[in-house]
């Protein structure tokens, strides 16, 4: 007996306290800033260097791209290339959110977002391309974004990187020369 109204008072207690849980569709979680929600993609950033999806275990990640030819930007200079990214596309359904895409990324173009709810009621709708990638962008967390790194659509956003390039007047074929013994 003794057992019995032991549990029948720790039951009254849990009873009085309330329940500890949400209720999900009507109430929104509070995620972590790093939580792993989903894979985000910064289009300025990506130079379509493969490297994600090389890199990926599960072969989820599919770019292409072309090459376009950029002007000189001064007379006399010579015309570069420039990759330009077509599909940048994850698909959902075989990711495993590893994040080994974002940790080989050199140029900072893919972020965890702290989203989950895109869920799809068919697993065909779950390869998701550039656009809507970079409509996460809007919710990962300024604390991930690295120095430097402005969203897109925002100006001013995030600190300007520090830059060690010279001053457009050094350089070119009207900037001082040494002299004969200086250095």
């Amino acid at each position: 007996m003794k057992g019995l109204f032991k549990g029948l008072a720790t039951t009254a207690k849990v009873l009085a306290r309330g329940a500890h849980t949400r209720q999900y569709p009507h109430e929104q979680p509070e995620l972590p800033d790093r939580s792993r929600g989903v894979i985000a993609l910064l289009e300025e950033n990506c130079t379509s260097c493969m490297l994600c999806a090389r890199e990926c275990p599960d072969w989820c990640i599919y770019i292409d791209s072309h090459k376009e030819e950029v002007p000189p930007q001064t007379e006399g200079g010579r015309a570069r290339q420039k990759n330009v990214l077509d599909r940048f596309e994850i698909d959902f359904s075989l990711c495993m959110y590893c994040g080994i895409c974002i940790e080989v990324c050199p140029f900072d173009a893919l972020f965890w977002a702290p989203d989950f709810a895109y869920a799809e009621g068919d697993i065909r709708n779950l390869l998701h391309g550039k656009e809507r990638l970079g409509t996460w962008m809007e919710r990962v967390p300024d604390s991930a974004l690295p120095e430097g790194v402005e969203r897109p659509g925002t100006r001013g956003a995030a600190a300007p990187a520090p830059t060690t390039e010279r001053e457009p007047a050094d350089v070119g074929p009207e900037a001082p020369r040494p002299q004969d013994g200086e250095v």
